[in-house]
């Protein structure tokens, strides 16, 4: 007799919505404690820094996990909503992000109990568009729709399994640091000339796991009427290599030096299509109006 087949993996959504201590710990520590995840954090925190609204109004992340970047969603005296499948990952939200005036609110992404077009910023980080699967790109333009006029959508999807950069891979270790201590535009052209290598892609089809890649967002955000500002691939130079990553408080020239440069490479349209992290803001145009107040259908 034949065994049987393996059962078939538990829907994402389903695996989201029941979480343990240990696995909302484990999101947490994703950006913290070394310093390529320093890196991966400090990108992410850049990037809303300068998509941060300027005035206060009513803000909403979508997917916030354990509230990791909350403190850094919309204007520092924003209304805040955080929806999510999982109450334990709200809840640890609350509890750790700093934040006031926070409603946190249990649902799905993909249909969003939350009023069109009410928030002057929407973010989603992390995966939440490749683990939306087939729905990804309905998932998009739920996010879209969210944006009041004037307002900004940031989020982070998958295009590839990123790459890293032929340049700084053939140095030792230690010399890409004090490389580092040269201008970012001396840097850059080196970098770029010699090209980069792609890495290997970890097939991820029996999660239901989708690449969503920079040409296929841009269309489905312009057609829930959205203009991309910026797109930025995270991160295209080092990989995951850590050991060519200096610590912040060992070098902050090195450190410093190493955010611009890889921001000023990321945004090349050529790193973004394999990018293992690409992150996104599109502006709804219009003027920007008094934000209401959540409605729950």
């Amino acid at each position: 007799m034949l065994p049987s087949p393996p059962p078939p993996p538990e829907p994402a959504r389903e695996r989201f919505r029941h979480l343990d201590d240990y696995r909302i710990r484990r999101e947490w520590e994703r950006y913290e404690g070394t310093p390529l995840r320093d890196l991966f954090r400090e990108l992410r925190e850049r990037f809303l820094l300068r998509h941060r609204p300027a005035q206060n109004g009513l803000a909403a992340e979508i997917g916030p996990g354990p509230g990791r970047f909350t403190a850094r969603v919309g204007h520092p005296e924003d209304r805040r909503v955080l929806l999510d499948l999982s109450r334990s990952m709200l809840e640890r939200a609350r509890a750790v992000s700093g934040v006031g005036r926070l409603r946190l609110v249990q649902g799905d992404a993909v249909r969003p109990p939350l009023r069109p077009g009410s928030f002057h910023q929407v973010v989603a980080l992390g995966n939440l568009v490749g683990f939306a699967g087939e729905e990804a790109l309905e998932l998009v333009g739920a996010l879209a729709g969210l944006v009041a006029p004037g307002g900004t959508l940031v989020l982070e999807t998958v295009a590839g399994g990123g790459e890293r950069s032929r340049y700084l891979h053939r140095l030792p270790p230690g010399a890409v640091a004090r490389l580092l201590h040269a201008p970012v535009r001396a840097v850059q052209p080196r970098v770029e000339r010699e090209g980069f290598v792609p890495l290997r892609w970890e097939v991820r089809g029996s999660s239901g796991f989708l690449r969503l890649g920079p040409t296929a967002v841009r269309d489905r955000l312009a057609q829930a009427g959205l203009r991309v500002v910026e797109v930025l691939a995270v991160a295209p130079l080092l990989g995951s290599d850590a050991a060519r990553i200096p610590r912040p408080g060992d070098d902050p020239v090195a450190w410093s030096h190493l955010l611009e440069l890889e921001e000023a490479v990321g945004r090349a349209p050529a790193r973004q299509e394999r990018a293992a992290a690409l992150l996104v803001a599109a502006e709804r145009p219009g003027s920007p109006t008094d934000p209401r107040w959540l409605t729950i259908k």
